[in-house]
């Protein structure tokens, strides 16, 4: 028969157990194996020992305790951030639904659209103003985008039966001609935003950009399809239904300086580099000084930042806001933006030589904050002698004219 226990002192509780107790909290750790007792077969601890181990233990707790509050305060501070960037979204939503797009005409140059349009428009009305602010005046219509897509399908068919078909608006266009950039543009589409894996082969998108890039080729044979267009139709489509986004894309790409830059003329894009560096000089006297000592010209990073309108060189929700201004202020802002970048790091850049800057401007950190370049646009004057870009730009294309028809070498 087992002792009767009822009146047995019970033993007194060990003081890991005091420790534990009189914690509220205990890191799920192997951190806790400091209070054990030794195993039988080894001497126990030291009173002083088992002391000192208390106290580590302690300290661990405290630690952690502390560090679990910091993340704690992080991941409210984040949730706040997130709710308040959220209801501001909501917010301008609505003004932008209600208030700005049907009163477009009267309101899109206030100075309080203006504002609000530089901290970024939503995305669910984005597409909504861009399209507006871009415009057609080369008046492009539904129908239209329908005739050039099935004359895009119709050459796709024949090429690919190894026919050959000669239309009359493609004169002078050869087939090899067509041939090699309809080649592009599907080796440029498994190319565009190839993290996103929407516009590859079997991506819900693949088609609508391939059906985009196409249908212009056949708009303007003249100007064919140039690398660099697959990105800017990407972006577009992201935001607007095919046919509107075809529209947009025209009418983009017809604006003067995207002509230039895409149909190669080397004369005017020399000119807007010209005026780029008289504002650069301006806005960044030392960064321009060590460019011109390591000769490093404009071309070296400008034609990608330009061609793809950033879509390719920044992260895509920093690149829209981008287009956002762009598509307020104009082809001004390319080159503002530019030189934002420029100014956020030239800390950085006047370290380094050729090669290094080179690189770097050409591969831009992926990580890149969008209100810091926002706040380093912000610093950039567009103004140069009391000229703005426009009359700089005016300028230095009177004096290239006057320039080649003085000059015998230049005429020939």
């Amino acid at each position: 028969m087992e002792p009767y226990k009822a009146g047995r002192p019970s033993k007194p509780p060990s003081p890991k157990q005091n420790v534990r107790k009189n914690l509220d909290f205990e890191p799920l750790s192997t951190t806790a194996l400091i209070l054990e007792d030794r195993p039988a077969n080894l001497p126990a601890k030291p009173a002083e020992e088992a002391q000192k181990h208390r106290q580590q233990y302690e300290e661990m707790v405290v630690q952690a305790k502390k560090r679990e509050l910091k993340e704690a305060q992080r991941r409210k501070k984040q949730l706040e951030e997130r709710c308040r960037v959220e209801e501001s979204i909501g917010n301008a939503v609505l003004t932008w639904n209600n208030e700005i797009l049907p009163n477009w005409e009267t309101m899109w140059c206030s100075r309080k659209v203006r504002d609000l349009w530089w901290q970024g428009i939503p995305p669910s009305v984005r597409g909504k103003v861009w399209s507006l602010a871009i415009g057609n005046e080369l008046n492009i219509t539904h129908e239209l985008f329908d005739i050039c897509l099935a004359r895009a399908k119709e050459r796709w068919r024949s090429l690919s039966t190894g026919g050959s078909e000669v239309e009359n608006e493609d004169a002078g266009f050869s087939a090899a001609d067509r041939e090699a950039s309809l080649e592009l543009i599907k080796l440029d589409i498994s190319r565009t935003f190839p993290n996103l894996c929407i516009f590859q082969q079997g991506g819900p998108y693949h088609d609508m950009l391939h059906s985009i890039l196409g249908a212009y080729t056949c708009y303007r044979p003249d100007v064919g399809y140039v690398q660099g267009m697959s990105f800017i139709a990407a972006v577009l489509i992201l935001n607007l239904d095919t046919a509107d986004a075809f529209i947009a894309f025209s009418n983009l790409l017809n604006k003067p300086c995207q002509m230039a830059f895409f149909r190669v003329d080397h004369g005017l894009m020399l000119t807007y580099f010209a005026a780029f560096e008289v504002f650069f000089e301006e806005n960044l006297p030392k960064l321009f000084a060590h460019f011109k000592k390591n000769n490093l010209t404009p071309d070296i990073y400008l034609i990608d930042w330009i061609f793809t309108l950033y879509s390719k060189s920044l992260p895509l929700d920093l690149a829209c806001r981008i287009w956002d201004v762009f598509c307020r202020d104009g082809e001004e802002f390319l080159f503002r933006t530019a030189l934002g970048i420029l100014k956020l790091f030239e800390d950085i850049l006047t370290k380094m030589d050729f090669i290094h800057m080179a690189q770097f401007l050409t591969r831009l950190p992926e990580d890149l904050p969008a209100e810091e370049l926002f706040a380093s646009i912000a610093t950039i004057q567009m103004q140069s002698r009391n000229k703005k870009w426009a009359q700089v730009l005016t300028a230095l294309q009177k004096d290239s004219r006057e320039m080649e028809k003085g000059s015998p070498s230049l005429r020939h």
